[in-house]
Order: C-alpha cells, then sequence, then structure tokens
C-alpha cells in the first residue's frame, strides 16, 4: 500500500513538477547561464561589472516600486478592513467588482489611462470647461505610479481581505469588552493579525512594479526609465542577451533581498503571537 501511495503521489505532483522544470529552473538555467558568458559563449565576468552603469536605475526602479506599493497599502488596507465587516452577499460582489479589472487585458487596461490624462483627454477636457489647462497629466513619474497602482492593486485588497475575513472575532470583542478604543483595536488586534496580508499584498504588488516596463513606456513617454526598460531594451533592440541577462539576474537576487528582510519582519510579528500588548 505504501509504493502504491508513494507511487500515486509522483504522478499526482508529475505535472506540476514538469511544470517547474520548464518555466522556472529551465528559464533560471539560461538567464545565470547568458550572464557569465559573452556572445560566443566564453565564461566572463564583463556584464556583471557593466551593471554598475545601471545603479541609479536600479535606485529608481526599487524607489518607483516601493512608493506605488505603500499608496497601494494605503488604499487597500482601509477598504479591506471595511470588506471584512459587512455582509457575505455584498463582500462577494465586492470581490467581483475588484477582479473585474484583472479579466481585462494588461495592456489595455494601461493604455486606457492615456485617454483619460493626456492633453485632449478626459480631465483636460472637463477643465477647459473652466479655462484651465491643459495640465501635463501624462508622461511624468506621478502617472507611471498611477499605472502602476491601478493595475496592481487588486492584489494587494485581495491577501488582506483573505486575512481579514478569517480573523478571530472574538479577539476583537476581548479587546472592546477591556475599554480598548476602535483606533487602538485596529493598531494592536487587526494590524499585528493582518501582517501576513500585508506581506503577501506588499511582494505580490512590489515585485511587478518594479521589474514594469510597459507602464513606463506608455505612462512615462520616455521620459522616466526604469530597469525593466533598460533590460527590455537590451533583449529586444540591441539583441545583448549577456547584459540583459546579467541585469535582470541582478534585479531578481535584489527583490529577494527586500523580500527576506521583509521575511523577518514577518516572522518576528508571528512570533509575538500576532496581537500587541
Amino acid at each position: 500500500m505504501m509504493k502504491k501511495s508513494s507511487f500515486a503521489s509522483k504522478l499526482i505532483n508529475s505535472p506540476y513538477i514538469l511544470w517547474s522544470v520548464l518555466f522556472i529552473i529551465a528559464p533560471l538555467i539560461m538567464v545565470l547561464y547568458y550572464a557569465l558568458t559573452d556572445a560566443s559563449g566564453a565564461f566572463t565576468l564583463d556584464n556583471v561589472k557593466g551593471i554598475a552603469d545601471y545603479s541609479s536605475t536600479f535606485i529608481l526602479s526599487i524607489g518607483y516600486g516601493a512608493v506605488a506599493t505603500v499608496i497601494s497599502l494605503i488604499i487597500a488596507y482601509p477598504f479591506a478592513y471595511f470588506l471584512a465587516h459587512t455582509g457575505a452577499s455584498f463582500q462577494r460582489m465586492s470581490v467581483m467588482l475588484v477582479m473585474l479589472p484583472m479579466w481585462m487585458s494588461f495592456l489595455i487596461r494601461t493604455y486606457s489611462w492615456i485617454t483619460i490624462l493626456g492633453d485632449s483627454g478626459v480631465i483636460n477636457s472637463f477643465l477647459r470647461i473652466f479655462g484651465i489647462g491643459p495640465l501635463p497629466l501624462l508622461n511624468n513619474g506621478a502617472a507611471v505610479i498611477l499605472g502602476m497602482v491601478y493595475n496592481f492593486l487588486p492584489y494587494m485588497i485581495l491577501p488582506l481581505y483573505t486575512v481579514m475575513s478569517r480573523m478571530d472575532r472574538s479577539l476583537i470583542e476581548a479587546a472592546e469588552d477591556l475599554g480598548a478604543s476602535r483606533l487602538s483595536v485596529i493598531r494592536r488586534v487587526v494590524l499585528p493579525l493582518s501582517v501576513p496580508g500585508i506581506a503577501s499584498g506588499f511582494t505580490m504588488v512590489f515585485v511587478p512594479s518594479v521589474s514594469t516596463f510597459y507602464i513606463t513606456q506608455k505612462l512615462g513617454g520616455g521620459q522616466i526609465n526604469l530597469i525593466g526598460d533598460v533590460i527590455e531594451g537590451q533583449f529586444q533592440v540591441a539583441n545583448n542577451y549577456n547584459l540583459g541577462a546579467s541585469l535582470s539576474l541582478v534585479l531578481m537576487v535584489m527583490i529577494l533581498i527586500c523580500l527576506g528582510i521583509l521575511r523577518l519582519f514577518t516572522d518576528s510579528d508571528e512570533g509575538n503571537g500576532g496581537v500587541l500588548i
């Protein structure tokens, strides 16, 4: 029975293992290979050394990703808290509305903001009625961050909502019975218990924000150049796969370091039992 069970388990897991090998392990090996070789295939560290020229771009990308993530958290947290304390039917409808934009193409969602923020867009057309504008709402950093927040906000809302909806209500009721104010309950009970949702949302928003390139191209108008644009340019324009792979490798390592630091804070909060005393 043990052998049959083991064979059945391997058979069930085989599609996942195959998927991981083809779409996770193999691409990582290819990135590592191109990052440490030159055009002839010979081993070299010149690609890694050349990354120093893009240090400011890396820092700028992390800064934009961090700002977009924090804004998403500020917007998503009260919404998820409110949603978790409403009726089941309203929750289902609200979750569907949150997920609705995700059913559309990422390219269409981003491109639609051009018709809203452009000089002849919806906002500036409305402002012209009052003799204002056109305002430079497009092709700047604010437009890029807006695009990041708009596209990735659902990835912050859903983990927070999931954690808050499963929260033990008795802890909140106990805090209220002991005389804690609503703000104190949120700060000392709800916030510590929602740390796993914050960490998950931070990961799901920060990673694509740092590595994006389509948002900067369409809403930044070439004025904002993040590391995703540089990598895309190396692969699509310069045909320098080796430098593009080395930049991708360093970006992946930097993201892993940031997530590792975030994980340390998450483990610390979980080790304290979740609730602050």
